[in-house]
Formats: structure tokens, sequence, C-alpha cells
């Protein structure tokens, strides 16, 4: 896949998914469904062969991280497959990608004692404390910290649960406070009602729950 360095367009059309198997997007009808996209965006939790369908059908860069619940995924040929194919692992990187700035967490607050993708708030808070050298450069180079933070949980307080595996993370405040990314996209939380709030503004970012999935135009102004 190749990552441009070419300026930020002022819209970007993304297809994010997370959490459940959509029949309406792992069906035959996925591109009219979907239409024209920049972009797919994995929050995880989310079966390797559904994400592999959905990039072989769109045929668009790919970018992921992993939730609580990935495994690796054993195969029909006996293969076993520890990543989704043909895609980014965001965890703990920054990638430039058609004028867009993108960075990823994965992972849930830590509830048992599986070492996968499960992480305390001080474990998450290192997690996100590396991600600062690159956003300073990013400043230096492109005049802004970032554009888009994926993860798979949201942030403490906004769109989480109260039980342990589902509280937010308390860096991801902090990363939206000092370095202002436009936008949030997670997952984790499952949505069962239409008055659940799946979106709220905190200061300069729009933090979106994009559970099973959701078609978004993410806007731009200048930097």
């Amino acid at each position: 896949m190749a990552l441009s360095s070419s300026k930020r367009r002022s819209r970007y059309r993304v297809l994010a998914v997370s959490d459940k198997v959509e029949p309406r997007i792992y069906g035959p009808h996925i591109r009219h469904i979907v239409g024209d996209i920049h972009f797919i965006a994995s929050c995880g939790d989310l079966p390797y062969y559904y994400l592999d369908y959905i990039v072989s059908s769109l045929d668009v860069p790919f970018f992921y991280v992993h939730g609580n619940h990935d495994r690796p995924e054993h195969r029909a040929d006996k293969s076993i497959l520890y990543e989704p194919r043909g895609g980014v692992n965001l965890h703990k990187t920054i990638r430039h990608f058609d004028g867009l700035l993108l960075a990823g967490l994965e992972g849930s607050h830590r509830y048992n004692n599986n070492p996968r993708y499960q992480y305390t708030q001080s474990e998450m808070w290192m997690l996100a404390l590396s991600l600062i050298p690159g956003l300073l450069l990013n400043r230096i180079v492109y005049g802004r910290y970032l554009d888009v933070l994926i993860t798979h949980s949201p942030p403490y307080g906004i769109h989480d649960g109260r039980d342990r595996p589902h509280i937010g993370f308390r860096a991801l405040l902090a990363l939206m406070r000092w370095f202002r990314p436009s936008y949030l996209l997670h997952g984790h939380q499952h949505v069962y009602s239409t008055k659940e709030i799946t979106q709220t503004r905190y200061f300069d970012t729009e933090i979106i729950n994009v559970y099973p999935y959701r078609i978004l135009d993410l806007v731009f102004s200048e930097p």
C-alpha cells in the first residue's frame, strides 16, 4: 500500500467498522451500499474473514487496530491468520495517508489475565505517551499534530460503560486536549437503542462510536 505525502483534502469518505459482522456489508451489494470511499477503518473485534471480504470488495486502503476479542483465525486451508490481510495496523504508530495524519491505539481496559489487547489505565498512558514524539514532529512538518485517532475503546466518561471491561481510557482524554485531533473513531461499546449517544464533541475532537458500521464524511478546514 502506497502512503502518499500529498496535501490534505477537505473531505474524506470512510467506511468505519467495529465489533459485529453486519449482513448488509458482508453481502453482494456492499459496493452499492458503501459507494466510493477513500479508506476503510476497523476499530477491532471483527473476524478477519469479514475484514478480508470488505477490503477485497472495495479495493481501497485499510487501517485497523485490534479489539480485546481479536484472536488468530484458523482458516479452511489449515493456515493461521494472525493479522487482517491487506491493511496497516495503526497501534502505537502514526501514518501519513493521502494528506491525512492517522494514529491508533488498540485494546480495552484490562479485566482478566489475557495478555493480548487488554491494558490498565497506566499501561494505556504509556502507550499514549509513546505517540508524542511523532505528534510533535507532525506539528513541525505539517502544522498540526493529528487528524484522526482510531481506537478500540472510547475515552473515559464518553460513550463508555460502567462495567470493568467497558470503562474508557483517561489517556485518550489527554491526547484530545493536548493534540486536538479532528476525529476519534472507536468501537467496543455496543449500541442497542437509537436513544444511545454515539457522537460527542470534546474540545476540537468529534468522537464517534462506529458500531457496527458507519459511512462517514470526515471534513477538514485548512490547518
